[in-house]
């Protein structure tokens, strides 16, 4: 293999290592900020401010990405958001 075909097959792995989804939070009629800041903290672990700022931008824009990261780190607060009567899904 030469060099440049080794460096290609490291940046390929190294991309698919770097991947990253998202969940999405999407805004509804239901929900107090009150209540959508509260889960932020908890299942995002997001800081009271950074979970305002989701909860308006979420209001006015209708959507917004709330957590990045691993698929298997996702699902799981992805589930918890939806417990919580929240709409989320992970893309």
């Amino acid at each position: 293999m030469s060099s440049k075909e080794k460096l290609l097959e490291e940046l390929l792995l190294a991309e698919e290592v770097e991947q990253q989804n998202e969940i999405i939070l999407f805004n509804d009629d239901v929900n107090t900020f009150e209540h959508v800041i509260d889960t932020l903290i908890d299942v995002c672990e997001h800081t009271p401010e950074q979970a305002e700022q989701c909860s308006l931008i979420v209001h006015y824009n209708g959507k917004c990405t709330v957590k990045t990261g691993e698929y298997n780190d996702l699902k799981p607060r992805c589930s918890r958001l939806l417990q919580a009567g929240l709409n989320a899904e992970i893309v």
